[in-house]
């Protein structure tokens, strides 16, 4: 695949800003979220109470994404990247000063987590429908996808190895701060924008119309139906083996705060070779197979993480997981904005934003019970066969899946008009697929 290729999304002018600064702030958020856990499991001792307070950070995104779908439809979105990012700027220094004043305490991050949690919903969807809006060419949508999603991983590689250096030198109090001061950079990238003003709908429905008009497009066509249920079986069963990390850390590898980071690394480093893979595509057609292979990969690599009982080990473990859980996730998404109306993508990636982030927190909660009461290995291994499951229906259903979005692909004028025998054979090829 030629580089031109791999980076041709970066042609988008509006694209490339975003991709350099939003790429220096997401370092930053790694920092914090390996800084958090650290912090809570520090303070509590407890896999539980870490769990609540993930909980409290993901789950506005499964009571309120629906709501920021609505309104993401009808919003100028980059006035409202600008909004989130300062607001998630200031929840930073907030933790910042409280550490390093020596008087944080858990009651006090689990109201500022349920905040950055309803700030991160309106982030998170916005930022999804605005690729559409920074790469006006469909053709390069899937590839501003998967290098968005190379840029989070490279950050998921950088971010746990270097809050992991500060954390052994320094404290959790430096890493927020590091994490505040990262969030200039995406703002100075959105302020330098020339975007094309978006046409607006000529009549705006109440919101309760809206929030039924946006559910019966979602659900009520199948292939996004199931996308979306992946997404949230991903979520809940098979990312949540993060909030055991800590514990498995301490307790399990006899390790400390630097290996924490080193397991945060590992799995960003299989993530960034899963996007650096869908990156290389050069159409979305076939797609839809990485979906059951991506919740296959994390099923088996959960089984196993069950098993390890030395870093060596686990370290190439959690990067098939990572890539895994990176390859359903940008596969997923790119198909949900491949196909979706755009006077409704806003809502369509508002259920993956509550799918993605909103089960979260449930699979956190039931993930940290199951290790109180079962351990840590019959809690990845149940996660793990919930995934295996998910994968086998997914790929039972996938020719039916792509039968369903082949029109929707003609129109987009992503496949050529075929009649007669060229469209049975053009059929027959994309579910060998």
């Amino acid at each position: 695949m030629k580089p031109k290729s791999l980076l041709r999304s970066l042609s988008h002018r509006n694209f490339r800003l975003f991709f350099i600064g939003q790429g220096i702030s997401v370092i930053g958020t790694w920092m914090q979220k390996v800084a958090m856990s650290w912090l809570v499991f520090q303070l509590t001792g407890s896999s539980f109470q870490l769990g609540l307070v993930l909980f409290c950070g993901q789950i506005p995104a499964l009571l309120l994404s629906p709501v920021a779908g609505v309104l993401i439809d009808r919003w100028n979105r980059r006035r409202l990247l600008l909004l989130t990012q300062s607001l998630s700027m200031i929840q930073a220094f907030l933790l910042a000063f409280l550490d390093m004043s020596g008087t944080i305490a858990v009651w006090q991050i689990l109201p500022l987590s349920l905040f950055l949690g309803i700030v991160t919903t309106f982030d998170m969807t916005s930022r999804q429908v605005f690729l559409s809006e920074m790469v006006t060419s469909r053709q390069d949508l899937g590839n501003a996808v998967a290098l968005n999603s190379s840029m989070v991983n490279v950050a998921r590689l950088l971010g746990p190895s270097l809050a992991g250096l500060l954390l052994a030198a320094t404290s959790t109090g430096v890493c927020f701060l590091v994490n505040g001061v990262s969030y200039f950079a995406v703002l100075l990238a959105l302020l330098a924008m020339r975007m094309t003003p978006r046409a607006q709908p000529h009549t705006r429905k109440k919101l309760r119309e809206g929030l039924r008009e946006g559910f019966a497009y979602a659900f009520g066509f199948a292939p996004i139906r199931l996308i979306l249920l992946s997404v949230c079986l991903m979520s809940m069963a098979g990312s949540s083996y993060d909030v055991l990390l800590p514990q498995f850390s301490i307790g399990v590898l006899h390790g400390n705060a630097r290996t924490l980071g080193l397991l945060g690394t590992a799995t960003g480093l299989g993530s960034l070779g899963g996007a650096v893979f869908l990156a290389t595509r050069s159409t979305v057609v076939g797609l839809g197979k990485w979906i059951w292979i991506g919740l296959a990969l994390m099923g088996i690599g959960l089984i196993a993480f069950a098993h390890v009982m030395q870093l060596w080990a686990a370290l190439p473990v959690l990067a098939v997981i990572g890539f895994g859980m990176m390859v359903q996730l940008a596969v997923s998404n790119t198909l949900l904005q491949t196909i979706a109306d755009e006077d409704k993508r806003g809502r369509v990636m508002s259920f993956y934003t509550m799918g993605f982030l909103g089960m979260a927190p449930l699979g956190s909660l039931l993930t940290g019970w199951m290790t109180v009461r079962l351990g840590i290995v019959s809690a990845l291994m149940i996660n793990g066969s919930a995934c295996l499951f998910g994968a086998a229906l997914f790929c039972a259903l996938l020719p039916r899946l792509r039968e369903l979005i082949r029109p929707v692909y003609i129109r987009l004028k992503i496949l050529p008009l075929a009649t007669g025998i060229e469209a049975a054979t053009e059929l027959k090829l994309m579910v060998k697929e």
